[in-house]
């Protein structure tokens, strides 16, 4: 009987938007390593999902280190240098008793100050470790990575994920460890070949069931099933707020064949990327526009308003006041809106605890005034004064109700939102966290005691992801343009390292003919 495969398991998770305006520290990154990576097997993460998946195969885990950070500002060196400690003492541990191969957990856009690249010099330097030159090093991998030539040279597969909202991220992983120990029992090494069009999409350009990548998703599938040598074929939109050299659409082929098929495939994705280039390039109506006309037109049920531009899943900060402005100013009724501000929670702890009645009885007499928003990006209006009536003050840790939701590719079974106050202002509800919270599950209204399919509006701070949540209970969706770090309009962002020309930044960009 042969020994078990030795496989050592790894991950870096962080898509960094480099339009905030702040750092994101080694403090802000969730760090397992050891027993407790091994711990998260089984749960909903992309890790979790290959943990299980090896486990089921009969693999020997060897734990590495694994560490994650919602999306946010640009990493510190400090993050990228902690990890490559960690990653290289495991390495050196485990190759003293031999090891298979390594497997990755990994998002893809990750930038630090030093490094626009992160994925790509990590690989790098894991390929220069002793016995690692020739050695499988698989992975899986954001569908909103900014691939670059390094990750493709340095990698022998990455699987991307295949649906936006993420509601695959598991099964990607999965898929992966099994394509590794298909190579592994195969003997067969396969490599990676990449193509890059000049074309950045913002995020509202990328749900995998609309246009244009339904066409691409299913063009993938297609070159899979017609050539038994491709072990995957990824479409990989990007990250377009990463301000990296690669940024942007890319599409990679992992093949144990030869290289003229994989070339051709790749043609075919990256022409009919440029041919329907401008259906990715959405953008929205402004914010007072789009509420108006709801109020004027609006049947009955819920009607979600997504307000891209202060998206928390592509790092925006979450506390952008241009939606609850339009709500305000038109006098939306019954509405709710959800806001990271930290300062505003305290503000309503010491009030509510300064009122000396004894415990406190929810909701509590009287009002406080609260500079609600607007705190951590200079593109908004700032803080939005209001007087409010509190309806609650409680924790915020909640369970994911949807375990295969977007947020779960990110977190797991459970997301911890910090010390929250629900309150009131004439007729809109503010959530009001602690931590950045993406509206993707609903048991972030749930877990303090509101329905959310009960408001007449609500607004999320969100580009895509929401809408596994939010479909089921929403009659309407819509999408509002407000000023934010995140916004679809990317030719207002000041790009400083993006390749040009490239579309739709430049007038001059080219593409490649349609060879479908």
């Amino acid at each position: 009987m042969s020994a078990a495969r030795r496989i050592l398991f790894a991950g870096l998770f962080h898509e960094t938007n480099t339009f905030v305006e702040a750092v994101t520290p080694l403090a802000d990154f969730a760090v397992s390593q050891g027993e407790g990576l091994l711990a998260c097997a089984g749960d909903s993460s992309p890790m979790g999902g290959a943990l299980a998946t090896a486990l089921e195969l009969g693999w020997t885990v060897l734990p590495g280190v694994d560490l994650r950070a919602m999306p946010s500002a640009m990493a510190t060196d400090e993050v990228v240098e902690f990890f490559w400690r960690e990653l290289q003492a495991a390495v050196t541990a485990a190759t003293a008793d031999g090891l298979d191969a390594v497997f990755l957990v990994l998002h893809g856009a990750m930038v630090t100050v030093s490094h626009r690249d992160v994925e790509g010099e990590l690989l790098c330097r894991l390929r220069a470790l002793p016995g690692l030159e020739r050695l499988p090093v698989f992975g899986v991998f954001d569908l909103h990575a900014n691939f670059t030539l390094r990750m493709a040279e340095q990698a022998n597969c990455l699987v991307a994920y295949r649906q936006n909202p993420h509601t695959d991220a598991r099964e990607a992983a999965a898929r992966a460890v099994h394509l590794l120990d298909r190579c592994l029992a195969t003997g067969e090494l396969p490599r990676t070949h990449w193509v890059h069009p000049p074309i950045l999409w913002p995020p509202t350009g990328t749900a995998s069931a609309a246009e244009p990548m339904r066409s691409l998703l299913a063009l993938a599938r297609e070159l899979e099933a017609s050539h038994p040598e491709f072990l995957c074929v990824n479409v990989i939109p990007g990250f377009s707020f990463a301000d990296t050299e690669e940024a942007g659409v890319s599409f990679t082929v992992c093949t144990t064949g030869r290289s003229g098929p994989a070339a051709v495939a790749l043609s075919r994705l990256a022409a009919l990327a440029w041919k329907r280039r401008a259906q990715g390039n959405c953008t929205e109506t402004p914010a007072l526009e789009v509420v108006r006309k709801a109020l004027a037109s609006a049947g009955p049920g819920l009607t979600v308003i997504a307000e891209p531009a202060d998206n928390i899943g592509g790092g925006a900060p979450g506390d952008g006041t241009g939606l609850l402005r339009a709500f305000l100013t038109l006098g939306v009724s019954n509405a709710g809106l959800a806001l990271t501000d930290p300062e505003a929670v305290q503000t309503v702890r010491a009030w509510a605890e300064a009122q000396d009645q004894g415990p406190l009885l929810f909701p509590l007499p009287g009002r406080v005034t609260l500079a609600v928003g607007g705190k951590k990006s200079s593109l908004d209006q700032g803080p939005v004064e209001l007087e409010v009536e509190v309806l609650s003050l409680s924790g915020g840790r909640f369970e994911l109700l949807d375990k295969n939701s977007h947020l779960a590719s990110a977190s797991g079974d459970y997301f911890e939102m910090g010390e929250c106050a629900v309150v009131r202002s004439g007729k809109v509800t503010l959530l009001l966290t602690t931590r950045p919270t993406p509206p993707m599950d609903l048991a972030q209204w749930t877990s303090q005691g509101i329905a959310p399919g009960d408001f007449s509006y609500l607004g999320v701070k969100a580009a895509v992801a929401h809408r596994g949540a939010y479909e089921p209970i929403a009659a309407r969706l819509l999408w509002a343009d407000t000023p934010g770090p995140c916004t679809s309009r990317l030719d207002t962002l000041r790009f400083a390292h993006v390749r040009r020309p490239v579309f739709p930044l430049d007038a001059d960009a080219r593409g490649v003919s349609d060879a479908s």
